[in-house]
């Protein structure tokens, strides 16, 4: 009698393994597609990194940005309890960004360099996804829509974001609905200029974490909103020092200074109040 090798796991005999002509786990997701659009355009090895690297990137920018906006609809609507959910998920979403530049950061300089003049003008600088989630949170710039002139459909998707109000518009209307005295400027404003720190904001916020037990669904927004802007800066951080670790002070392949221009993003924020206010309490 042959014994199971103790390694060997049999096929269930419930498992569907004549998929002609139905719904397979590759046509659901188009894995096809995903899996074949990987072009290097040189024979260097870690090209294949830098290319898997960067579109799982834009998915990860992709989801973050349909939840951002799942949570603006949320907060609209008063439904504070999906926009809590959605909002963490783009905390962790930011995080799984974070890692995975550690895993680029294996690629060394001169591997890189190998290979980096095939990219041409080509730049991160240039990603939709990502501007569309950093326009959705409040950072906003007329100007760095003109680099997605070339593609109308996106130029426009842009344009469109740019001018509508973005999570913390939202979350101020919501303040003001709830009794709070917001500027009116602060309430109808040109959405597609960056916002700027308001005293009554601040003052509203002041007001929320000293009574969080009134307050409670405000003040646990307010901390969703600072674990966003927490996660979002530690990506920030670690794609400017893996920039750095890999091509020092070279200029970017899109034309920026590179490490100095995106050292200039870690003084962005998205809720400053929200930050000004824990040196008041």
């Amino acid at each position: 009698m042959t014994s199971t090798p103790q390694n060997y796991r049999a096929l269930e005999k419930s498992i569907h393994t004549d998929l002609k002509d139905r719904m397979s786990y590759g046509k659901y997701l188009h894995l096809e597609d995903v899996l074949t659009a990987q072009h290097c355009q040189s024979d260097q090895h870690d090209e294949m990194l830098f290319i898997v690297i960067h579109q799982a990137s834009e998915l990860w920018l992709k989801l973050a940005g349909y939840e951002v906006e799942t949570a603006i609809r949320n907060i609209t609507d008063d439904d504070f309890r999906h926009a809590f959910k959605v909002i963490a998920r783009v905390k962790l979403i930011l995080a799984q960004l974070t890692q995975s530049w550690s895993v680029l950061s294996t690629m060394t300089p001169a591997d890189y360099l190998k290979f980096r003049d095939s990219l041409g003008p080509a730049s991160g600088f240039q990603s939709y996804c990502y501007r569309k989630l950093e326009f959705l949170l409040g950072n906003k710039n007329k100007k760095l829509v003109e680099v997605h002139r070339h593609d109308p459909e996106v130029h426009q998707e842009l344009i469109r974001i740019l001018n509508a109000p973005s999570l913390y518009d939202v979350v101020l209307r919501k303040l003001h609905v709830h009794g709070f005295d917001i500027d009116a400027k602060k309430l109808d404003r040109d959405f597609s200029l960056p916002y700027e720190p308001d005293d009554t904001v601040q003052a509203a916020w002041f007001k929320i974490y000293k009574n969080e037990d009134k307050y409670f669904e405000l003040y646990e927004l307010a901390e969703k909103l600072v674990d966003i802007e927490d996660a979002f800066q530690n990506w920030r951080f670690k794609h400017m020092y893996t920039v750095q670790r890999i091509i020092g002070n070279r200029r970017g392949t899109g034309g920026s200074s590179g490490v100095p221009f995106l050292k200039k993003a870690l003084d962005t924020s998205f809720f400053p109040e929200l930050f000004a206010i824990r040196t008041e309490l």
